[in-house]
């Protein structure tokens, strides 16, 4: 499907790098290492390294990259128990120059929750899977290129084979690379076997409001046990948490959040498959938005003690600005949409997303029925 594709974030890094540091993250085979490739391609440079490779790691080490050229990217660099205060010492004792770029297959924004000991040093960016626009760019049609993510996921490699078996094939080595290499370097679980089942029962929950207890009886493990793996999961870019939106919202729920998959192909049933499609989407947009804008967004799902659900509520600097329900197919206006757009949401958007190709209509109550391609093209 494709030859050479312009990452939607390569620009904002060259832009950036000429200032500070940057940190790239994002999932295992997402795209970071090509698109640090390409940049440094821009630069002219040869300055890759990574922190996998013994030799590099020596290079690291010892600082013997190129000091001449204009960038050096390190890659993996999480990986060395240090890395944050060894990437503070060089910056500070050589500037930027050159200009560094890092990249990860887990969070590296990590600094944000302990104080943040490089605080003015770099910018953070997280590349997520190829979405509908960027594709679109690809191939014939918006409407191709959200079959073909639907049907594969947005990851590069199970993208462009547009093989199902290539794909299940692709799948299984990287979550067993996740699982027995990533998370036993950078984390203290050795119950790997049980974090692999706790990665199946999550995907046959995507959707719905985990049970954390539930998930402890069928592990036979601690509830903080789930808790913690869960959050080895977020931070490695497994999963991500939609949690519950309550501002102004007398009776909803607080507590319980929701699982989606960053890869959708992992996810069997078709309309939970198309529900994950549309929060990576939203998620993408709203991650895009933070890192270039410097706006805080959110990710949140309505519900409320009668059981009244919106799948997504994106939020920005803490106010609703579109409210978004996922139906693959139904074409009729959802009950649950119309009576929070008509009691809390009267000035906000609010959309009934499907996957059929159909031309957009309005509801009597300002609710726009919106085939997916015309919502995500309007994305990232």
């Amino acid at each position: 499907i494709i030859v050479r594709m312009k990452r939607y974030l390569e620009d904002y890094i060259i832009k950036d790098l000429e200032k500070k540091m940057v940190f790239l993250a994002g999932p295992r085979q997402v795209g970071k290492t090509t698109i640090a490739r390409h940049i440094l391609d821009t630069f002219n440079c040869k300055n890759y390294l990574n922190w996998d490779d013994d030799n590099h790691k020596k290079i690291i080490l010892k600082r013997e990259w190129l000091k001449n050229e204009k960038l050096v990217v390190f890659d993996e660099l999480h990986k060395f128990h240090r890395w944050k205060n060894w990437l503070k010492g060089v910056y500070d004792t050589e500037g930027n120059k050159p200009s560094v770029l890092v990249t990860g297959s887990a969070r590296l924004d990590i600094f944000r929750k302990h104080g943040d000991s490089m605080m003015g040093r770099y910018y953070h960016y997280r590349l997520h899977p190829i979405s509908v626009k960027e594709l679109s760019h690809s191939v014939a049609s918006p409407f191709e290129a959200l079959n073909s993510i639907y049907n594969f996921g947005g990851f590069p490699e199970p993208l462009m084979s547009g093989s199902e078996i290539e794909s299940k094939r692709w799948r299984k080595d990287k979550m067993d690379r996740i699982l027995r290499d990533d998370v036993v370097t950078l984390e203290s679980i050795r119950n790997i076997s049980a974090l692999e089942l706790l990665v199946f029962l999550l995907k046959e929950r995507v959707g719905s409001t985990l049970s954390i207890r539930s998930l402890a009886e069928d592990l036979h493990v601690s509830p903080h046990t789930i808790e913690s793996w869960i959050d080895i999961l977020e931070r490695m870019y497994v999963v991500f948490k939609v949690r519950p939106y309550s501002k102004s919202l007398s009776r909803a729920i607080k507590k319980e959040y929701k699982i989606y998959f960053f890869d959708i192909a992992e996810i069997d049933d078709p309309g939970i498959r198309f529900e994950n499609l549309i929060a990576c989407h939203l998620l993408k947009y709203a991650h895009f938005k933070e890192d270039t804008e410097g706006d805080r967004y959110e990710l949140n799902f309505i519900r409320d003690k009668e059981q009244r659900e919106i799948d997504f509520v994106l939020i920005k600097n803490r106010l609703p600005i579109l409210l978004v329900e996922a139906k693959l197919s139904q074409e009729e206006f959802s009950k649950n949409l119309i009576y929070y757009k008509d009691k809390y949401f009267s000035t906000i958007k609010a959309v009934q997303v499907t996957k059929k190709n159909i031309k957009d209509k309005e509801s009597s109550h300002g609710i726009l029925l919106q085939n997916a391609t015309d919502l995500l093209m309007e994305l990232v």
